[in-house]
C-alpha cells in the first residue's frame, strides 16, 4: 500500500467549491446556458457592463420580444434531432410496434427491437428455433396504454408520402448512455428493463456501462401485486426505479420501486445533475425567472435554466404565476445540440411511476363550426379554443389542405375556424384538430366508425391479382376482393375501373384492431333493400335476404353474408325442382336471395333454401285481440301463469294467462343461477306453461316478468320493501343486477325500487372492472349502507363479509340443491323432444358406464367416442380423461358419464379406470372424504373420491355474490379436494351431493401436465414457418406446376432454403429436392449458399394457412408458396408434383412396406415424446422413436449430438401411423420383435421378488425375471434399475402376449464373451447332481426351504441340510433365510421323472458359511456370562494367535465329537431315507414345481425377488443336547459353527499349487472329514505352510503396491486399466508400449477398448484417445483408414474440437494439402466460429503466405457477427508479431484502436507485443498515447503501474520519477474537475 500512495498520490490542496465563493446565485444571470439565439448571449453581455441608452434599449426590447417569442416556440418534426431525450407516453401498443405520444401533439413509434438488449436477444432465439418461448411476453404484455416513458429519437424518417415519421427507442442502453458508473448517487430516478430473472430478485438493465443494478423480490412485491395483478417480471418489463445503494464505486446498484419511493423522488444538487445526463421524466424543483405571454422561463437546480410552453402549464393557475415563485416540475426533454431544456408544470408528471389516467377523447370526430384561434406558431401549428373553454392543438400541416393554400394570416388571434376533432394528445391533455376540408367532410374518420353492411364511396387506389384497392378516409384504405368486382367474374377489371376513379361498395367485413376492411362492388348486394346479416343471431327463421355463393358442392351451395357469417342450401332446397348436378346451375360469386330456415347460433350453422317463401307467418292474432278491458296487472307483487308464445334473441314472449296479456320474460330472469338462464331459454318450446312468475314492472309497450326463484320467495314472505321510507341501513334485500357502470352496479329490487353499489363496496377484492364480478341480471344479495330520501337514492354493498345469509356451508348446499333441481326440469324438458338422440341425452346420468368405440383423437389429445347408443351421439373425453392410454380409431372401450352439455348435445366422458370400476362401499353422512376434480360447470363442479370412485358434485359459489375467483382461487381439473358428503346416495341426478371443505386442504396434484389448464399443443405441432414466407402471400403468381424458374437463395436453414424468384416471389427448396443422391450423414442444404442464383422447378404450391400442396386448378394456387425442386434429375427430366389435396397423406404412407429403406431428413428431436421427427418428402413426415435410434447407450443419451437438424438418415419403414399420417420408422433395421433379436426397452415397472417390465415402442410389453438380470447374480439385483431407464433387451420368446426377456451381457453383447459367474437354469435338465449353483430364497415351507434357481425352476433344501444348527423355529428361519436371499446350495439329486430336485446349504456341501451363522457375533437367546470369542476377540493383536490355536484344539475335539453324534442321522439322510420323509419331500417339491405349469406362462412366475441381506442381525439358539450328553458352555456354540462354516486358510492355500486340492464333490469331503482329522499330525506344518503362503503374498502385494515402479508387461497394463479404467493417460501408455514393439493391431485393439471402457461422463478423456487413435492412423494407417476413424470420432465427439486437433496432427506431419483442405470443409461447417478462422490464419502465416491470410481476414469479417470482429482483428495482429510482418502487425492495431481508442484490452495488447517484438521507444510512445486517453480512473490506475513497472525494468530512476509526475499530475487534474463540479 506505501509503494502504491508513493506512485500514486492522491492528489494536492482542496480548491474551495464554487458554491463557498458565492453563496446567493444572481437571479438575472439565468440563462447561461441557453444558447439558443445569438442576440440573448449579446444582450447578457452588455447587461453586464453598465447601463445603456435609452434608443439601444428600445431597439434591445424590440429584439428580444421577436427572440422570446423564437425561444417559447412549441416542438415541431423540425425542432426534433437524432439522440434528443424527450417523455413519452404510450399510446397504442401493437405486436411489433409502439405508438407513442410526444409533447406539443408529435408522435413516435418504437420498434419490438428496440425495448433492451436482452429482449431482442430472446426475440433473436425465438426466430431461430422456431417456436415460441413461454417465457417471452408480447409488447402487449408489456406495455399498457398510458405509460410514461422516457425516450430517445433514433431517427428520422421520411415515408413515401413525403411525410416525416420519428423512430424512438427506449433501450436504457441509449436513453442512459450519457450516465456513468461514477455519475449515479442514491436517490436517482431512472428507467431500466427487466434483463433476466434469479433466484433472490431481478437483474435490470439500467444503460449504465460497467454497472450491474439489481431489484430484490422484497422490493418488488408491493408492486407485482398492486400493478402487475401478482405476476412475476419477466424479460423486456419496463421500470420506474429509484437508486437505493451503490457499492465498487457504482459497479454494483440495489434498485427499489416500491410506490412511495418513486412518486416522491425528485432531482436534487446532491446528484450531480448537468446538462449532459439529464434525463426526461425527473422531477425538480424550480423556481420561476421569468413570466411571458408565451411561457415561463424556470430555474432549477441552481444553475439551469428551462422554459415552460403554455400547453404545459397547471390549467387551474394559469396566468397566476408570478417571479421567484417555488414551483415542482417534470422535464419533457434536453436537445442534445442547444441544450434547451423543455419542462411541464401538469400535475399528471409530477408523480413518477404513475400511468396517465386520460388516454381517450368522447368527441372524436365531431365537427365544429367556430373554434378560435388563442396562438399562432409559424413552425408547429395553431392553438384553438373550443365552445366550452378547451384549447386544441391543429399542426401546421393540418391547417389547410395544401402548402399553396395556406396563409398564416388567416390564423390571427380571434379569428374563427371550421374543424373537426381528430386525435387526442395524451401528453398534453389537448383534443387534436384538422382544418382540411376533405378530412372534415369524410364520413369515416377511423375503421371504428364504419359498420358492417353500409355503403362507403371511395377512389381506387391500385388493381391488383387479389382484387382492387379503394381509398375510403384519409388514412383508411379497403380491399375489394376480385370476386366483387361485380355481379359476374371478371376477366379484365383493369378495362372498367382506373386509378382515381370514384366507386360505391358496401362493406363486408371490418375488423378495427386488425385495420381490415373488404367490401363488395357487386350491384345487387350494393343496391339491396332487404336485410342484411352481421351475425347468426340475426338470422330468424322465415327472414329473406341476399348472399353471394362461395362454394357449390354435391350436396348443396355455401352462401356467404356479411362478417363471414355463412350457411347451408342443402340440395333438396336448390329449387322445388329436382337438380341432380348443381355445380352446371350455380357457380361461385353469384349473388342469390335466399330465405333463412334455421339457425343455430351457438354452433354457428344456419340452413337456407332457395325456394322463396310467399310471406313471414301470420302472427298469433289472438294475442293482439286478447286484450280485454280492465285486465291489469299488479308489478312487484303478482305471481302469475304465463304461456310461452315465441322466443326471441333476448327472451321468451309469453302471454299472461288467463288473459293472455302479452309480456316478456328475459333470458337471464328465467333462473337465480347464470348459467341455467340460456338453458332454460333454449329448451322451452312455444306452448309451454310456465308457473309462479313474477311481475316485475309494465310499460306502454309490454310487461317485464321474473321467473327467478330468489325473488320470487321474497315476495311472497313479504319480505320486499314497498318504499324507500320503510328502508333502513343495515337490511339485507335481494334483487338482481340491472344495469353495470364503469363506477358501481345499479341494484333493482321487486318493487321497483333500486340503488347503487359503487366499486369500493362491490367486492372484498379489489375491484378493476364491474362487468369483471357481475353480469346484468344476476341475482345478488344487497345490504344498505346508506339511504337518501330527499333524493331518492340509497347505497348498497355488494361485499361477501356484509351480505353472509349464514353458514356458507349451509348456502352452498342450497344452491347446489336448486340447480342440479333446474337441471333435472330442463332434463325433462328434452325428454319430450321427438329427436331420438335428445331424449337418450335426457336420460343420461353422470356415473353411467357406456360402451364407446373410439372415433377421433384429436391434436390437443382428447378423443372423441362414436358408436353409444344412439349413432349421432358424440361422447368427449379430455387429454386428462384419456389417462394416457393409447387409443386408436375403432377401438371398444368403457367410459363413464361425468356431464351431458344440453346445449352442445355433447357426453363428457372419463377413462379412468377408478371412475369405470367404483368399489362398493357404504357412505356415511356428514363423512369427510378426500376428492379429485374431474369435471367443471360454471357455478358447480363433479369430484370422485379417492377411497371408492363415485361421482360426486359440490357448488363452487357460496354466495349468490360469490362469482368472481382469482385464478389462484379457481379449481382445475384433476385437483384434490376434501369433501364433506351431505347425502349418501345418488338421487336423479346420479351424483351425490356434497360441500367442499377449506380451500386451505385443496392438494395440487403432481401430473399437472395432464391438467386441462395446462397449454397442451398435441403431437402434431408444426414448425413456424418463416416469416418472409407469409408477409408476401397475398401476391399472386401466374407460374404453373412444371414451370422451370431462376431466383436468388435468399437464407438458407437446416431443413429448406427460402429462394426470391425473378419476378418477386418466394419459393422454398425442401431438403430432400436438392440433390439426387444424398450419401447418409450429410446436410443436403450446405451445397446452398445465400446470394446464390439457383434454377429450379415448381414441383407444387404449399397454402400457407393449412400447409397442404394444392392443384393448380385450385383457385388458391395462385397465392401459394412455390415449392421448388433443384435436383438435377427433375431439372432434365421427370419430375414428381406434390399434391396433397385430392390425395390424402394416408393413402401416400400406405405406398411405403414395411422393411423397405427410406432416405429421411431429420427436422427436429422431441424431447417431451422422445422420438425424431423427420422428412422423407417435402409431404410425408415420419417419426423414429428414441429406443430404434440405436443400440448404442452413449448414443440415446445425448441424440443431438448424433443427429444434426437437416441430416440424411437412411431408415426403415417399420409402419405408417394412419391416425396421425405419419410413417413410423428404424435406424437399426427390421423391427419386428422376433425371437433372437436384441431391442432397447424402457423399465415400466420394478416388480419385488420377480423382476421388471419393460416397454417398447408401439405399444409391445415384456418382462424380466430377476435371473435374467445379469450373468452374475447379486444380493440386491433390482438395485441399479428405476422407472424410464433404458435397457437392452434380448428376446427369449415371443409364445405370449407379454415377451420374455433377458438383460445377460451373454446374450446382448456375444462378442464381449464376458464370463458367465451364474448359468442359465431354464429346465430341470440343464441341472447334474453335484453341480454347485445359486438361487435366491422363495420361501419357507414346514419342512423344507424353496430356492429358486431360474425363471421356472426351483430346489427344495430339506431342514437337515440347511444348517449344522437344526433348529425348527420359524423365527429363526425367517429372519437367517428372508425371501430374495441369494444362497448358494449343492445338487443332491435330480429327479426329472418326479420333477424333483434336492438341494443341499451345508457349509461342507457348499464351502461357504453356514446360513444360521453367517454373522460374526450372532447374538444368544437370553444367555448370561457372554464372554467367549467374540469379547475376547476385542483385546490386542498380540494374543490373538495364541487363542486362534487354542480354539482349533478345542473345535477338532467338539467337532469329532459332534460329528458321531450326528452320523447315523446324516447317514439315514442321504442314503436310506425312510417311506414317509421320501413322500414328503416330493409332494412338496412337486407343489413347488407344478405352479409356474398352471400359470401356463413362463414370465407369470414368481420369479422376481429383492433382496435384503442383513448380516449380523441373526439370532441362534443353542443346540440341544440329548440325554447323558454333556453340555458345553454357551460361548463355544458360535465359534463351533464358525469354524465349520467358514475356512480361514482357504485362499492362502490356494497360492500354493504344491498343497493337495479341496474335493469337489460334498459327498467325498463329508466321508474324508474324519480321516483328515487324523491325518494332520501336529500344528507346525500347518503353520509353517501358512508362513509360507503369506510371506509370498506379502512380496506380491509390496511389488503392485511401490508407486515408482513400471509396467512392463500387457498384464501389468491390464492391471493399471483396471484400477483406474477412466484415465487416458494410462490407455495412451498401453497404446505406446504396443506400438514400441510395432503391434499396431494391438494399439487399435488397446484403443478401442479405451473407447469403450472409459465412462461416458469422461468426454475429454475419450476424446484424448480419439486424437491419439487418429495420430495411429495418420502414422501407420492408410488415407481410408483414418477417414474413419476421423468420422466415427466427429459422430460420438464434439466435431469442432475434432477437425481442430486433425488440422493440427496434419500440420505437424507436414501434410499441408490435406490440412489446407480440412480447414477449407470447417470454413463452410463452423463459419460462425471464430476460432476456426484463427487458427486457419496461424496455418496460412506459417507458410508464409502473408497475402492468403490478408484474404482471410477480410473472410472472417464478412461471416462473423460484428461484435466479434475486433476480437478476431486483434488476433490476427497477433498472429502476424510472432509469424508474420511486424510492420503490418503495428498497422492493423493503429488502425483498430482509431475506430475503438477506448478499448483497453486491445492497448494491453498492443504494448505486450511491443514489449516482445519492438523497441523502447515505441513501447513509452505508446504508454505516453494510453496515459493522456479520457479513461475511468481505473483503467488509468491500471496503466501507469504497468508503465511505472515498465521502466523500473528497463529504464533508470530518472525516468521512474517522471512516470510519477505524470500519475501525479493527472490524479490532481481529476480531483479539481470533481470540484469544479
Amino acid at each position: 500500500m506505501a509503494n502504491l500512495e508513493e506512485s500514486f498520490p492522491r492528489g494536492g490542496t482542496r480548491k474551495p467549491h464554487k458554491s463557498e465563493k458565492s453563496s446567493q446565485p444572481v437571479v438575472e444571470q439565468d440563462n447561461l446556458f441557453d444558447i439558443s439565439t445569438e442576440e440573448g448571449s449579446v444582450k447578457r453581455k452588455k447587461s453586464q457592463k453598465g447601463p445603456a441608452k435609452t434608443k439601444k434599449l428600445k431597439i434591445e426590447k424590440r429584439k428580444s420580444n421577436k427572440s422570446m417569442k423564437e425561444k417559447f416556440e412549441i416542438l415541431s418534426l423540425e425542432s426534433l434531432c437524432e439522440g434528443m431525450r424527450i417523455l413519452g407516453c404510450v399510446k397504442e401498443v401493437n405486436e411489433l410496434e409502439l405508438v407513442v405520444s410526444l409533447p406539443n401533439g408529435l408522435q413516435g413509434f418504437v420498434q419490438v427491437t428496440e425495448i433492451c438488449d436482452a429482449y431482442t436477444q430472446k426475440l433473436n432465439e425465438q426466430v431461430a428455433q422456431e417456436e415460441p418461448l413461454e417465457d417471452l411476453l408480447r409488447l402487449p404484455e408489456l406495455f399498457s396504454p398510458g405509460m410514461l416513458v422516457r425516450c430517445v429519437v433514433s431517427s428520422l424518417d421520411v415515408t413515401e408520402s413525403g411525410k416525416k415519421s420519428v423512430k424512438l427507442s427506449v433501450n436504457p442502453k441509449r436513453v442512459n448512455k450519457v450516465l456513468s458508473a461514477e455519475a449515479l448517487r442514491p436517490g436517482m430516478l431512472l428507467t431500466g428493463t427487466v434483463s433476466s430473472l434469479e433466484d433472490h430478485g431481478y437483474l435490470v438493465d439500467i444503460g449504465v456501462d460497467g454497472t450491474r443494478a439489481f431489484l430484490s423480490l422484497q422490493k418488488a412485491q408491493e408492486y407485482i401485486r398492486q400493478k402487475n395483478k401478482g405476476a412475476k417480471f419477466k424479460v423486456g418489463q419496463y421500470l420506474t426505479c429509484v437508486v437505493e445503494e451503490l457499492k465498487s464505486n457504482g459497479g454494483v446498484v440495489s434498485l427499489s420501486v416500491e410506490h412511495s419511493q418513486v412518486s416522491s423522488a425528485f432531482a436534487t444538487e446532491e446528484q450531480s445533475w448537468n446538462l449532459n445526463n439529464l434525463l426526461p421524466g425527473l422531477v425538480v424543483r424550480a423556481q420561476v425567472q421569468k413570466v411571458t405571454q408565451f411561457g415561463l422561463q424556470l430555474n432549477f437546480l441552481t444553475f439551469f435554466t428551462g422554459l415552460v410552453d403554455f400547453m404545459h402549464l397547471e390549467p387551474k393557475k394559469m396566468g397566476s404565476y408570478s417571479s421567484k415563485q417555488t414551483v415542482k416540475a417534470c422535464i419533457l426533454c434536453v436537445h442534445p445540440r442547444t441544450r434547451v431544456v423543455r419542462l411541464s408544470l401538469r400535475p399528471i408528471f409530477l408523480h413518477p411511476g404513475r400511468p396517465l389516467t386520460r388516454i381517450s377523447y368522447q368527441q372524436l370526430g365531431t365537427v365544429l363550426d367556430d373554434a378560435s384561434v388563442e396562438g399562432f406558431f409559424e413552425k408547429a401549428g395553431a392553438i384553438f379554443r373550443l365552445r366550452d373553454g378547451v384549447l386544441a392543438y391543429a399542426r401546421l400541416s393540418h391547417l389547410s389542405d395544401s402548402k399553396k393554400a395556406f396563409s398564416a394570416e388567416a390564423f390571427k388571434l380571434g379569428s374563427t375556424h371550421r374543424c373537426r376533432i381528430i386525435d387526442y394528445s395524451q401528453m398534453d391533455e389537448l383534443a387534436l384538430l384538422s382544418l382540411r376540408k376533405s378530412i372534415i367532410a369524410a364520413p369515416f374518420l377511423r375503421y371504428q366508425d364504419i359498420k358492417t353492411g353500409t355503403i362507403v364511396k371511395g377512389k381506387v387506389l391500385a388493381l391488383k391479382p387479389f382484387g382492387m384497392l379503394v381509398k375510403v378516409g384519409e388514412q383508411m384504405r379497403g380491399l375489394v376482393p376480385s370476386m366483387h368486382l361485380a355481379d359476374i367474374m371478371m376477366k379484365n377489371p383493369e378495362k372498367k375501373f382506373n386509378t382515381g376513379d370514384e366507386v360505391k361498395c358496401r362493406v363486408l367485413l371490418c375488423d378495427p384492431e386488425a385495420k381490415k376492411l373488404i367490401m363488395t362492388l357487386k350491384k345487387t348486394l350494393v343496391t339491396s333493400k332487404l336485410p342484411a346479416i352481421t351475425c347468426y343471431e340475426d338470422a330468424k327463421p322465415g327472414l329473406q335476404t341476399h348472399g353471394v355463393i362461395i362454394r357449390v358442392k354435391d350436396y348443396g351451395c355455401l352462401v356467404k353474408f356479411y362478417n363471414d357469417v355463412q350457411g347451408l342450401v342443402p340440395k333438396h332446397e336448390l329449387s322445388a325442382q329436382h337438380i341432380p348436378d348443381p355445380e352446371r346451375v350455380f357457380y361461385t360469386g353469384q349473388v342469390v336471395k335466399v330465405a333463412v330456415l334455421n339457425c343455430e347460433p351457438s354452433k354457428e350453422r344456419m340452413l337456407l333454401s332457395f325456394k322463396l317463401l310467399s310471406g313471414s307467418e301470420p302472427k298469433d292474432e289472438s294475442v293482439k285481440n286478447s286484450k280485454k278491458k280492465g285486465s291489469t296487472v299488479n308489478t312487484g307483487q303478482q305471481l302469475v301463469d304465463v304461456k310461452v308464445l315465441e322466443k326471441t334473441k333476448n327472451g321468451l314472449e309469453v302471454a299472461i294467462l288467463p288473459h293472455n296479456i302479452p309480456a316478456f320474460l328475459p333470458t337471464p330472469h328465467l333462473s337465480d343461477h347464470v348459467a341455467n338462464g340460456p338453458l332454460l331459454h333454449h329448451w322451452l318450446q312455444t306452448g309451454d306453461t310456465l308457473h309462479r312468475v313474477l311481475c316485475l314492472s309494465q310499460s306502454e309497450k309490454h310487461i317485464l316478468l321474473c321467473r327467478k326463484p330468489a325473488l320470487v320467495s321474497t315476495v311472497e314472505g313479504g319480505q320486499d320493501p314497498k318504499s324507500l321510507s320503510e328502508i333502513q341501513p343495515g337490511m339485507l334485500l335481494i334483487g338482481f343486477v340491472k344495469s353495470i357502470k364503469d363506477y358501481g352496479v345499479f341494484v333493482q329490487f321487486p318493487s321497483g325500487l333500486s340503488g347503487l353499489s359503487p366499486k369500493t363496496i362491490m367486492s372484498d377484492k379489489f375491484v378493476t372492472t364491474p362487468s369483471e364480478h357481475f353480469v346484468e341480471g344476476q341475482t345478488v344479495v344487497a345490504k344498505v349502507t346508506n339511504v337518501d330520501e330527499s333524493k331518492q337514492r340509497m347505497l348498497l354493498s355488494l361485499r361477501l363479509s356484509d351480505c353472509s345469509l349464514g353458514d356458507s356451508a349451509s348456502t352452498s348446499f342450497l344452491l347446489l340443491c336448486q340447480c342440479l333441481e333446474e337441471l333435472q326440469g330442463i332434463r325433462s324438458l328434452m325428454s319430450n323432444q321427438d329427436s331420438v338422440l335428445i331424449q337418450t341425452l335426457a336420460d343420461m346420468t353422470p356415473g353411467m358406464v357406456l360402451d364407446a368405440m373410439v372415433q377421433e383423437v384429436l391434436e390437443n389429445g382428447s378423443v372423441v367416442f362414436g358408436g353409444g347408443p344412439v349413432p349421432d351421439l358424440i361422447l368427449r373425453a379430455s387429454r386428462y380423461h384419456r389417462a394416457g392410454q393409447e387409443l386408436e380409431p375403432g377401438q371398444k372401450k368403457k367410459v363413464v358419464v361425468l356431464h351431458v352439455d344440453a346445449l352442445k348435445l355433447e357426453v363428457h366422458v372419463s377413462l379412468h379406470q377408478d371412475l369405470v370400476n367404483r368399489k362398493a362401499r357404504k357412505l356415511r353422512k356428514n363423512s369427510r372424504h378426500q376428492g379429485i376434480v374431474q369435471h367443471l360447470e360454471e357455478s358447480f363442479a363433479v369430484a370422485s373420491l379417492v377411497e371408492t370412485g363415485h361421482l360426486v358434485a359440490f357448488s363452487l359459489i357460496s354466495h349468490l355474490n360469490d362469482t368472481f375467483h382469482f385464478d389462484s382461487e379457481k379449481l382445475r381439473v384433476g385437483q384434490g379436494v376434501c369433501l364433506t358428503l351431505k347425502t349418501t346416495e345418488p338421487g336423479v341426478t346420479g351424483l351425490i351431493l356434497a360441500v367442499e371443505g377449506p380451500a386451505s386442504k385443496r392438494i395440487r396434484m403432481p401430473a399437472q401436465r395432464d391438467s386441462e389448464t395446462v397449454d397442451d399443443k398435441g403431437e402434431e405441432e408444426e414448425e413456424e414457418e418463416e416469416e418472409d414466407l407469409t408477409v408476401r402471400s397475398k401476391k399472386s403468381h401466374s407460374l404453373a406446376i412444371g414451370d422451370k424458374v431462376t431466383g436468388t437463395i435468399k437464407s438458407v436453414k437446416a431443413t429448406h432454403a427460402v429462394v426470391t424468384l425473378d419476378d418477386g416471389f418466394i419459393g422454398c427448396i425442401h431438403v430432400s429436392r436438392i440433390l439426387d443422391d444424398v450419401p447418409e450423414g450429410v446436410s443436403p442444404t450446405t451445397t446452398l449458399k445465400a446470394g446464390k442464383k439457383v434454377t429450379a422447378r415448381v414441383i407444387g404450391g404449399r397454402d400457407v394457412k393449412t400447409s397442404k400442396f394444392l392443384p393448380i386448378s385450385h383457385p388458391r394456387f395462385v397465392l401459394t408458396i412455390l415449392e421448388l425442386s433443384v435436383r438435377p434429375s427433375e431439372l432434365k427430366g421427370d419430375y414428381r408434383a406434390l399434391n396433397t389435396h385430392s390425395v390424402s397423406p394416408m393413402e401416400k404412407i400406405r405406398q411405403y412396406q414395411a422393411g423397405q429403406t427410406v432416405t429421411c431428413f431429420l427436422k427436429k428431436y422431441n424431447v417431451m415424446k422422445k422420438w425424431l421427427e423427420v422428412d422423407i418428402e417435402p409431404d410425408i413426415r415420419g417419426r423414429i422413436p428414441l429406443l430404434l435410434t440405436s443400440l448404442s447407450f452413449k448414443v440415446l443419451k445425448h441424440p443431438d449430438k448424433k443427429f444434426q437438424i437437416g441430416q440424411a438418415i437412411k431408415a426403415t419403414v417399420v409402419g405408417p401411423d394412419i391416425p396421425r399420417a405419419f410413417l413410423c420408422l428404424s435406424l437399426i433395421g427390421p423391427y419386428k420383435l422376433e425371437e433372437g433379436d436384441v431391442a432397447m426397452g424402457r423399465v415400466l415397472k420394478v416388480l419385488p421378488n420377480k423382476g421388471l417390465t419393460v416397454s417398447f415402442p408401439f405399444g409391445r410389453i415384456g418382462k424380466v425375471s430377476v435371473f435374467h438380470l445379469s450373468d452374475s447374480y447379486s444380493e440386491e439385483p433390482l438395485t441399479d434399475f428405476c422407472p424410464q431407464k433404458i435397457v437392452r433387451c434380448y428376446i427369449l420368446s415371443t409364445a405370449h402376449r407379454m415377451l420374455a426377456l433377458s438383460l445377460r451381457s451373454s446374450r446382448t453383447n456375444k462378442e464381449t464373451k464376458s464370463k458367465i459367474e451364474d448359468p442359465e437354469v431354464n429346465s430341470i435338465e440343464d441341472i447334474q447332481a453335484g453341480q454347485l449353483l445359486r438361487g435366491y430364497v422363495k420361501s419357507i415351507l414346514p419342512s423344507s426351504v424353496v430356492i429358486g434357481l431360474g425363471p421356472s425352476v426351483m430346489g427344495l433344501v430339506k431342514h437337515s441340510h440347511v444348517s449344522q444348527c437344526v433348529s425348527r423355529e420359524k423365527e429363526l428361519y425367517d429372519k437367517c433365510l428372508p425371501e430374495g436371499k441369494l444362497v448358494t446350495a449343492r445338487v443332491l439329486c435330480v429327479n426329472p421323472k418326479k420333477n424333483l430336485i434336492e438341494l443341499s446349504l451345508l457349509p461342507s456341501d457348499t464351502g461357504k458359511p453356514d446360513v444360521f451363522s453367517a454373522s460374526p457375533e450372532p447374538p444368544l437367546p437370553k444367555q448370561e456370562g457372554r464372554e467367549g470369542g467374540t469379547e475376547k476377540g476385542l483385546k490386542g493383536e498380540s494374543k490373538r494367535s495364541q487363542r486362534r490355536r487354542e480354539k482349533n484344539q478345542k473345535m477338532r475335539e467338539e467337532s469329532g465329537l459332534y460329528s458321531q453324534e450326528k452320523k447315523e442321522p446324516r447317514k439315514s439322510q442321504r442314503g436310506g431315507q425312510s417311506k414317509r420323509e421320501r413322500q414328503e419331500s416330493e409332494s412338496e417339491q412337486e407343489l413347488v414345481n407344478k405352479r409356474p405349469k398352471k400359470s401356463g406362462a413362463p414370465e407369470d412366475d414368481d420369479s422376481g425377488v429383492e433382496v435384503y441381506y442383513r448380516e449380523g442381525e441373526d439370532e441362534v439358539e443353542e443346540p440341544k443336547v440329548p440325554p447323558g450328553g454333556k453340555q458345553s458352555k454357551p460361548t463355544e456354540v458360535p465359534r463351533l459353527q464358525l469354524s465349520k462354516g467358514f475356512i480361514w486358510d482357504v485362499g492362502l492355500d490356494s497360492l500354493t499349487p504344491a498343497l493337495p486340492l479341496r474335493g469337489e464333490s460334498s459327498d467325498s469331503e463329508e466321508d474324508e472329514q474324519p480321516h483328515q482329522a487324523k491325518k494332520k499330525k501336529g500344528k507346525k506344518e500347518r503353520e509353517l505352510e501358512k508362513q509360507k503362503a503369506e510371506k509370498e503374498l506379502s512380496r506380491i502385494e509390496e511389488a503392485l503396491m511401490d508407486p515408482g515402479r513400471q509396467p512392463e508387461s500387457a498384464d501389468d497394463f491390464d492391471r493399471l486399466v483396471l484400477s483406474s479404467p477412466n484415465s487416458s493417460i494410462l490407455w495412451l501408455q498401453y497404446m505406446a508400449f504396443h506400438l514400441q514393439a510395432t503391434e499396431i493391431e494391438k494399439a487399435r485393439a488397446v484403443a478401442e477398448r479405451a473407447l469403450k471402457t472409459i465412462s461416458f461422463r469422461e468426454e475429454q478423456e475419450k476424446l484424448n484417445v480419439w486424437v491419439a487413435l487418429l495420430n495411429l492412423e495418420n502414422m501407420y494407417g492408410s488415407q481410408e483408414s483414418l477417414a474413419k476413424v476421423f468420422e466415427r470420432a466427429v459422430q460420438y465427439n464434439e466435431p469442432l474440437k475434432v477437425f481442430l486437433h486433425l488440422a493440427d496432427i496434419y500440420t505437424k506431419s507436414e501434410k499441408f494439402k490435406e490440412a489446407g483442405e480440412l480447414y477449407n470443409r470447417m470454413l463452410k461447417r463452423f463459419r460462425q466460429e471464430k476460432a476456426v478462422w484463427i487458427k486457419y490464419g496461424a496455418f496460412v502465416l506459417g507458410r508464409s503466405q502473408a497475402g492468403a491470410s490478408h484474404r482471410v481476414l477480410q473472410r472472417a469479417l464478412e461471416c462473423l457477427p460484428t461484435k466479434e470482429h475486433v476480437d478476431v482483428i486483434v488476433k490476427f495482429a497477433q498472429l502476424e508479431f510472432q509469424l508474420g510482418d511486424v510492420e503490418r502487425a503495428k498497422a492493423i492495431f493503429e488502425n483498430t484502436l482509431t475506430t475503438y481508442p477506448k478499448r483497453t484490452d486491445v492497448w494491453s495488447v498492443y504494448i505486450d507485443m511491443t514489449i516482445k517484438h519492438g523497441s523502447q521507444k515505441e513501447v513509452r510512445d505508446i504508454f505516453e498515447r494510453v496515459i493522456h486517453l479520457s479513461l475511468a480512473p481505473k483503467r488509468m490506475k491500471f496503466f501507469f503501474k504497468r508503465y511505472l513497472d515498465y521502466e523500473k525494468q528497463h529504464g533508470t530512476e530518472k525516468d521512474v520519477q517522471a512516470v510519477k509526475a505524470k500519475a501525479l499530475e493527472y490524479v490532481e487534474a481529476k480531483s479539481s474537475a470533481l470540484e469544479d463540479q
